[in-house]
């Protein structure tokens, strides 16, 4: 008995002594043939050609790799669709470079045209490639594997030995054997052929059609999707209504009259910081606590929102995305009347500290006579107080240690009822004129429960108290699950792919001529393994029992072969050793380089 295993070359016309391999080394892949006939230099031969280089599947790798490559400045560059603010800032700084990233479509990548040619490209490319490597596929698993080549020695893994045991014995505990190791067998001839490994061509087809589907999960969301935000104070409320949102934007296809109705209540926001240590600042709890209700008549129920914990309400997310404080105030004109009362949004420009800017519009006030005196307050507030004596505002601990409040009033006209609109967090000061005590700005920094008095009697400005407020992203994102079910059945086809050896297994029995049974095994694998020989010398063993090694005798050819130090069909297996007496290789030692490439 001997084993030889060599590293497989293509087949060609004569690589096998005249075509022993025949179909036993095609198709153990689905790759479609590559025919080398071109078309005529016509209308349809270029079709044609295009189609054809269109749907190989180098050209949906490169596809796929400029896509990975054309995401990058979308996350790069400001994107119109995210925080057109930061948009309108790189222009203001750039403007060379800001007039040919608009040229090119870097300020929106990805409702760009050139991004939308490579991902529509890249999906006909891998459709045009998987069907008809699926149909393929079907046709191999409803077809038989390739009778044995008529050299079986010529293959990359191959063994022999001689058995007492009848022909018809060891064929048919060959095929029992295949059958029980889930090989895909049959008998031809004086040979049983087997194949095992399907699930690799399964792993591929479901790994390409998985990018499909989240090819289309990514057109879904992007087309169907809506983002908002909404800043809440303590005590405020959302319900997801058009007019509710503080910025709203949607894919070209969703449609605002569609929203669920569900809506939540800010009850309370915990924030707790590290106070010592190089940490000192670094929030530890960020929890919103809400009170949330789903559908026209939904019971009420009490939750959290964290950062990285979102509520999952009526198919959209609601994200904790920021928070800051409100400074609560109560103002009064100069009729005595309180015309304000309520807690006022301040936005940090320090995100670590919390020093925020924050302006109080009061365009209901009047003066003691009775005449129009819109009031305005352009504001300061800190947390923690760090500029006692400096003269200067600024927070230097981001908690509620020592919050102090600074505004300047205005008075005059605030362009509320110009009709053009505003940001509710600046002050137009166009038609405003500042307060002035003696020649001075009138400003004064507060405590929680200190006034300033205006001048001439027109008013006054109580800094009664201090709550929190929280911003949130409400996403709705239909295609997410699809995506998620495409990128899992992605890498369970890479894994089938990657892990699983397709091969091909045929065991030979005929009479000998000194008349007893010849028995060959041969496989041949997709690629290189030393997998395949192993598994060889496996069903050796387990074929032994029915086709055991027969006893060397004196006399016939059978007396010039060297015996096994163990005896056994596979004890010499990936020796390399050859018995020179194989009936069916009459024409001398066969090199393993000539076997075929799977």
């Amino acid at each position: 008995m001997s084993t030889k295993t060599g590293t497989p070359r293509d087949p060609g016309p004569a690589a096998d002594g005249g075509g022993d391999l025949g179909a036993a080394g095609s198709q153990l892949s689905t790759a479609p043939t590559e025919d080398v006939t071109f078309p005529s230099l016509g209308p349809l031969g270029w079709a044609r050609w295009f189609w054809r280089q269109l749907t190989s599947m180098r050209i949906a790798l490169l596809l796929l790799f400029l896509l990975s490559i054309g995401a990058i400045p979308g996350s790069l560059i400001p994107q119109t669709s995210i925080d057109p603010v930061k948009v309108d800032q790189f222009k203001a700084e750039h403007g060379t470079l800001a007039d040919i990233y608009d040229k090119l479509g870097m300020f929106h990548v990805y409702s760009s045209v050139w991004f939308s040619a490579i991902y529509l490209l890249l999906f006909i490319s891998l459709i045009g490639c998987i069907v008809p490597r699926s149909w393929q596929f079907v046709g191999q698993l409803r077809g038989r594997p390739p009778g044995a080549p008529r050299r079986l020695t010529r293959l990359p893994a191959h063994t022999t030995w001689r058995t007492d045991a009848a022909p018809e014995e060891v064929l048919g505990a060959a095929q029992r054997l295949l059958k029980k190791r889930r090989f895909r067998a049959h008998r031809d001839g004086t040979a049983v052929a087997a194949e095992k490994g399907y699930l690799r061509e399964v792993g591929n087809l479901v790994f390409h059609l998985a990018l499909i589907v989240m090819l289309v999960a990514f057109a879904v969301g992007s087309l169907w999707k809506s983002e908002g935000g909404k800043l809440i104070t303590e005590g405020d409320g959302f319900a997801n209504s058009l007019t509710q949102y503080d910025d709203f934007k949607s894919g070209a296809f969703f449609d605002t009259d569609t929203l669920e109705p569900f809506g939540f209540t800010l009850n309370k926001f915990e924030a707790t910081y590290e106070r010592t240590g190089p940490q000192k600042g670094t929030p530890r709890v960020f929890r919103a606590h809400i009170t949330y209700f789903s559908g026209a008549d939904g019971k009420e129920h009490k939750t959290a929102i964290e950062v990285n914990t979102p509520l999952d309400i009526a198919g959209s997310k609601v994200y904790l995305l920021s928070h800051g404080y409100s400074p609560e105030v109560t103002v009064k004109d100069g009729r005595g009347k309180v015309v304000y009362q309520g807690a006022v949004p301040f936005l940090p420009q320090d995100p670590k500290n919390f020093t925020s800017t924050g302006v109080v519009k009061v365009p209901g006030a009047q003066t003691k006579d009775g005449k129009r005196n819109q009031l305005g307050f352009q504001g300061f507030f800190v947390p923690t107080f760090g500029g006692k004596g400096s003269g200067s505002m600024f927070s230097q601990f981001p908690a509620l240690d020592y919050p102090v409040l600074t505004l300047t009033a205005y008075h005059g006209d605030l362009g509320v009822g110009s009709g053009l609109p505003q940001n509710v967090y600046q002050l137009d000061k166009k038609r405003l004129k500042q307060y002035k005590d003696k020649g001075a700005p009138v400003a004064k920094m507060m405590l929680p429960g200190e006034t300033m008095k205006l001048p001439n009697g027109d008013g006054s400005i109580k800094f009664t108290g201090i709550k929190s407020w929280a911003s949130f992203k409400i996403s709705h994102q239909p295609g997410n699950g699809l995506a998620l079910t495409g990128a899992a059945a992605a890498l369970i086809g890479l894994a089938g792919s990657l892990f699983i050896q397709r091969r091909r297994v045929w065991v030979r029995a005929e009479p000998g001529a000194d008349g007893r049974t010849v028995v060959e095994l041969a496989g041949l694998g997709r690629s290189e393994s030393a997998r395949l020989p192993e598994e060889l010398a496996e069903l050796a063993l387990a074929l032994e029992p029915d086709a055991p090694l027969a006893p060397a005798d004196d006399t016939g050819p059978a007396s010039e072969a060297k015996p096994d130090p163990k005896p056994g069909p596979a004890a010499d297996a990936g020796s390399g050793s050859e018995d020179p007496a194989e009936p069916t290789d009459s024409a001398g030692p066969a090199d393993p380089s000539e076997g075929a490439r799977a």
